[in-house]
């Protein structure tokens, strides 16, 4: 009886230090602009647009993890008004998943923020441009990197520049959001 009653304290107290941790919960919808811009400076790009949602774990007021699933789809952006040939493209049709972690400078009303992760693009990319053609569909590699406002008394507002580097496609995708978010739990 004596060992039940330890063991079960124990486990009682696991839970209650894990649920410590996060201090917060809420989900995150953003939706904006997207670029998709090569790596060589081309003078070209793609637009169109960009949706994620982000699941948040606070675990102070300084630090959020972000674990996020999203889509970014360009085309061609055919006011560009500069110089192109026909074959040169910077496109993107893709899911974007992964996890990042959010660093706020947590001032009243106005709170700004980095964000990095890493994660993956499942879709399809074409960059074509005079030293590289890719025209590919798959799952590749990207790291995603923010900056951004957190507005308001409970900061659940958020304008953000973001920007997803993809590897193999030889490309960023390049975002201008605004977000909402929406408590989901308090501990």
């Amino acid at each position: 009886m004596k060992n039940t009653l330890l063991i079960l304290l124990a486990i009682f107290g696991l839970t209650r230090v894990q649920a410590q941790f996060i201090s917060e919960e809420a989900i995150d919808v953003s939706i904006g602009y997207g670029l998709s811009v090569p790596y060589e400076e081309v003078g070209f790009y793609g637009s169109g647009f960009y949706a994620q949602g982000e699941y948040v774990l606070g675990i102070n007021e300084w630090v959020d993890l972000r674990p996020y699933a999203g889509y970014i789809g360009t085309k061609m952006n055919e006011n560009f008004g500069g110089s192109i040939k026909p074959e040169d493209k910077a496109t993107v049709n893709a899911f974007l998943f992964g996890g990042k972690a959010r660093f706020t400078l947590p001032v009243p009303w106005i709170a700004p923020y980095l964000e990095l992760g890493i994660g993956g693009s499942f879709g399809s990319f074409e960059t074509v441009t005079d030293n590289m053609k890719f025209e590919e569909s798959g799952a590749f590699l990207h790291i995603p990197f923010s900056i951004g406002l957190a507005l308001g008394r409970s900061h659940n507002v958020s304008i953000e520049l973001t920007w997803y580097f993809h590897t193999s496609p030889e490309q960023y995708a390049g975002v201008a959001a605004i977000g909402i978010a929406f408590p989901v739990g308090y501990y």
